[in-house]
């Protein structure tokens, strides 16, 4: 009986301990990886449900990583809407976070339309990046926070 209590016992604190497992991030340059694309009805800035996991692992990631005081949202489309609809897709994303309870002061969206393509196809051009922008109140490598893209509404406007 003892043998069995105290096995229980074991696998119990096994168990316990990986539901305690943090989460593992991944960084390529300064942009998290995100474990799924972070989608939207076409043309619009209305988030699917298919994105809740990315929503959901960044925030997770500014929830570990409380030295990152600014994260920079980067919306990139090509196509219909360019420019206005990218900066209403990071303003959507922000919106979502700040909901959810990320400081709104930690979060950067802006918009660069078609301006930094990464593929040759459309669909790798329509995208959210997640970007680290400063790091305990001091901007990335001297950099400028908005990466050159055009900042959308702030993020602490209700």
């Amino acid at each position: 009986m003892r043998l069995l209590f105290t096995t229980l016992l074991f696998l119990g604190a096994t168990l316990l301990g990986r539901a305690q497992t943090a989460p593992i991030f991944k960084l390529e340059g300064n942009a998290l990886v995100l474990p799924a694309p972070l989608s939207f009805r076409p043309g619009t800035a209305e988030l699917t449900a298919a994105a809740t996991p990315a929503l959901e692992h960044i925030k997770s990631y500014l929830d570990a990583k409380t030295y990152i005081s600014l994260l920079r949202l980067e919306g990139h489309v090509v196509g219909d809407g360019g420019q206005a609809l990218s900066e209403q897709r990071a303003q959507a994303v922000a919106a979502w976070l700040v909901a959810h309870g990320v400081d709104c002061h930690r979060l950067l969206p802006g918009g660069f339309g078609s301006t930094k393509p990464a593929g040759s196809t459309p669909e790798a051009n329509t995208r959210i990046e997640v970007v680290n922008a400063a790091l305990r109140g001091r901007p990335i490598g001297g950099l400028p926070v908005d990466g050159g893209g055009h900042p959308a509404a702030s993020p602490c406007q209700p």
